[in-house]
């Protein structure tokens, strides 16, 4: 069996160009498409008329109508449609559980509530086992040109920390033949946040940046071996990592970033850094999950 990229589906523009982002990634990684249309029967208590009969059919026509599409731009695409009875949140969350990856479109810059799920954008990214791609309208274009430029990921952390980040960022680059351009992002500590052994093991690499430049190079190492096809540009910058990654992907046909897995006491977060670019890049964003 194929490996699977679920798509939400919901009939409007964005949701489409969501559709037409998958398709195309899915043609060059050799993945399965599986569109979700959640729709559950809910009466309105308002004087209108409402025909349930009528609203299940429009939910039918909404994928038949993106499939038809697909298929006529990509007819080489494996391809699977359903109609879910259950709210938008745990129908995908279900449906991704054992995706490559989850592909919801969005309405542009602003709050997370303009994704095409509305606020349940933000609970999906938070809460999805995958990595979730946000696609904007503009990126939704087929034909020549589309999805052209870097890959861009942002690497925090360690060796371990961060190989599921890069698993999926080099990957996608190798999919695409993209260069792709690996960021980190360093901040000076607090005076006081200095420790004798962190500053020795800084002083050995001769200051702050090398020793992150190192850590950056440590953590790409096995994927340049896995990868040797794709061509790999590194960056190290002093400054916030949102800044730093937005400024890195202003040209970029993706930008990867991470999500730590953890409950927090308000629930599921996305994370400070995967909150800013998810609002302000201009290339579609992926967000991955890792411990």
């Amino acid at each position: 069996m194929k490996r699977t990229l679920v798509v939400g589906v919901d009939g409007s523009a964005e949701s489409r160009t969501a559709a037409e982002w998958a398709a195309r990634e899915a043609v060059r990684r050799d993945l399965h498409v599986h569109l979700i249309h959640a729709w559950l029967w809910q009466p309105l208590a308002l004087p209108v008329v409402q025909d349930r009969d009528a609203e299940a059919r429009r939910a039918q026509e909404i994928l038949q109508e993106t499939e038809a599409e697909l298929l006529h731009r990509h007819p080489q695409l494996s391809l699977s449609t359903d109609v879910v009875a259950d709210l938008p949140v745990p129908a995908l969350l279900r449906a991704a559980k054992d995706a490559q990856m989850l592909v919801l479109g969005t309405r542009g810059h602003g709050a997370l509530a303009g994704f095409l799920l509305g606020s349940s954008g933000q609970q999906l990214i938070a809460a999805a086992e995958c990595p979730v791609v946000s696609i904007r309208a503009r990126h939704g274009m087929a034909g020549p040109g589309a999805d052209e430029g870097e890959v861009v990921v942002g690497q925090q952390g360690g060796v371990e920390e961060s190989a599921d980040v890069l698993r999926f960022a080099f990957e996608t680059a190798a999919a695409r033949t993209a260069p792709l351009r690996a960021v980190r992002a360093w901040s000076l500590p607090p005076i006081y946040g200095y420790s004798p052994g962190s500053l020795w093991i800084a002083d050995q690499v001769g200051g702050l940046e090398p020793f992150e430049k190192a850590a950056l190079e440590q953590a790409l190492e096995p994927w340049r071996t896995k990868y040797p096809e794709v061509d790999v540009v590194t960056h190290v910058e002093l400054g916030s990592a949102g800044h730093v990654l937005l400024s890195a992907a202003s040209d970029a046909g993706l930008l990867v970033v991470g999500r730590q897995i953890r409950e927090s006491a308000l629930g599921a977060r996305i994370g400070s850094v995967a909150h800013a670019v998810l609002h302000h890049s201009a290339c579609p964003v992926a967000v991955v999950p890792h411990h």
